[in-house]
């Protein structure tokens, strides 16, 4: 939704700036690629004063990316100066003059040049990266990021099992659920709880935990699976650890 933004224009960095009034990320509650799509677009930090919603969340992104050296204000060294006409014309006849002089100071340097020195143009020249690269750099390291993060996590996931009758033995069914059913990722809780219905009927309150690729819906489909002895399943949460 934050891509519909053309923050290069200052109508839309407001209309983005009341976008994120109320936001940390642009799309949900975690750092995403969205965000760094949309942190391509900027050409310059937001102003603080004008845009500071827009502004917390560029310094943030920032920090998060790795990028620095950003600014939405001109150098010092870019500010015209202040100074009189007369001022300026005795500035440019000392500069004119260090500049005579500069030639014979680089004769001596080349009289002391060291052939076993370091050669510093060399690494001058040495090709930068662009800012279009930057970016898709900084892409690709938080795509990076986020697929490591979605590996590492897992889901606890809390389910209840209504059985039939009100002679079943719940704990003889609660250790049939968890030692036949299997799924890779999924790891089953160590105990369980029972919980009155009605007319005497109880039910097991049981969890377990599941990686990204998991399913709890496969989990529950193969518990209703055992007709006889279940007559329901229901999910009561899920909850990222």
């Amino acid at each position: 939704m934050a891509n519909k933004f053309d923050v290069t224009q200052m109508k839309g960095l407001m209309a983005f700036n009341g976008f994120m009034g109320s936001k940390s990320y642009v799309s949900g509650w975690q750092y995403t690629a969205e965000d760094t799509e949309v942190f391509s677009k900027f050409t310059s930090c937001p102003d603080a004063k004008k845009a500071p919603h827009a502004y917390r969340w560029y310094v943030h992104i920032a920090a998060i990316t790795g990028v620095r050296g950003l600014s939405s204000s001109p150098s010092p060294a870019s500010a015209p100066s202040k100074s009189g006409g007369k001022k300026d014309k005795k500035q440019d006849k000392k500069s004119n003059k260090k500049e005579e002089k500069k030639p014979a100071k680089a004769e001596d340097d080349d009289d002391d040049f060291d052939v076993f020195g370091d050669d510093d143009d060399e690494e001058d020249e040495a090709p930068k990266e662009t800012r279009a690269e930057m970016l898709e750099r900084l892409k690709r390291e938080a795509n990076e990021r986020l697929v490591k993060k979605q590996a590492k996590q897992r889901t606890l996931v809390a389910i209840e099992v209504k059985p039939w009758e009100t002679e079943q033995d719940l704990m003889v069914l609660w250790k049939k659920i968890t030692t036949d059913i299997k799924q890779e990722g999924v790891k089953w809780g160590e105990n369980c709880h029972l919980v009155d219905v009605a007319f005497g009927i109880k039910k097991i309150c049981m969890s377990f935990t599941m990686g990204n690729d998991s399913s709890s819906d496969e989990i529950i489909e193969k518990i209703e699976a055992m007709e006889d002895e279940v007559q329901s399943v229901e999910l009561t949460s899920m909850n990222v650890l």
